[in-house]
């Protein structure tokens, strides 16, 4: 049977979202405590691959097994032996072939700029000392829907087969006096593909760039042409959607129904 669990995190601690042989992973330390639960080995496949200090306010991963699983009590177990800054939100069945990642329909990001000092946001929005012009920015954002190739924004050397992305929401939206903060959606996103997105609107907001030469960016795809990619700590994973149909499991087999099961204490 497979399951989708839906987490939160806070990555302040984690060397992102995959498993790194150098460093804590927030996959590792989910999968090390289902593991736990489960009495047995359990990998899981999460919906993306956050870098190091990136965070997620939903964030979806998948795992299977043989066993049958009370969702709600592995929900509560799970809670109670994952590290505070770790929480689990729901456990539940989908179709056999579902998957966090390739199932996955769009993905949403947001970052958060703050022009004023706080003591409670220096680990969640990005502290800037002038405020750049969030008009012009999302001028040159709505330039990103004439688009689809993003290999100017993504990490060099990846092993994807394609950099082409269907962007559906490019926003700047202002929070409160101090706070903005910059809305993406899209099917799929590359690797450090928001902080370079952000990092360039950035350049256009500070009158070093035109909307004119941040589309022609785009079109040069070369990484080098983009600029700096923001810090890590002001990124957060806040939604991820998928077809309803995952869900139905009124055409699998009655054998998988869901059961309370002593393993998950």
């Amino acid at each position: 049977m497979r399951y989708f669990i839906t987490l939160s995190y806070d990555g302040t601690a984690y060397h992102g979202w995959q498993i790194q042989p150098n460093g804590e992973s927030v996959q590792e330390t989910l999968a090390k405590a289902l593991s736990t639960l489960l009495r047995e080995d359990t990998p899981i496949v999460g919906a993306g691959r956050t870098d190091a200090g990136v965070h997620a306010q939903k964030m979806i991963a998948h795992f299977d097994t043989e066993q049958d699983v009370d969702c709600a009590r592995l929900v509560d177990k799970l809670n109670r032996l994952l590290p505070a800054d770790i929480a689990v939100q729901q456990v539940c069945p989908v179709c056999a072939d579902a998957h966090a990642r390739f199932s996955a329909t769009s993905r949403t990001y947001h970052y958060y700029i703050s022009t004023a000092k706080s003591p409670f946001n220096r680990h969640r929005a990005m502290r800037l000392f002038h405020a750049p012009d969030f008009e012009r920015m999302n001028e040159a954002a709505r330039r990103l829907f004439d688009y689809i190739d993003f290999t100017s924004f993504s990490k060099l050397h990846t092993d994807v087969a394609t950099n082409n992305c269907r962007i559906m929401q490019a926003q700047w939206q202002q929070v409160d006096e101090h706070e903005w903060r910059f809305v993406i959606q899209a099917d799929r996103f590359l690797r450090n593909m928001v902080r370079a997105v952000v990092g360039t609107l950035l350049e256009v907001g500070r009158g070093k760039m035109s909307v004119e030469e941040f589309c022609r960016v785009i079109e040069q795809k070369n990484r080098c042409s983009a600029g700096t990619s923001v810090p890590a700590h002001a990124l957060f994973l806040v939604d991820v959607t998928y077809p309803d149909a995952i869900y139905d499991l009124s055409t699998e087999n009655t054998e998988n129904s869901v059961s309370v099961k002593e393993s998950v204490d």
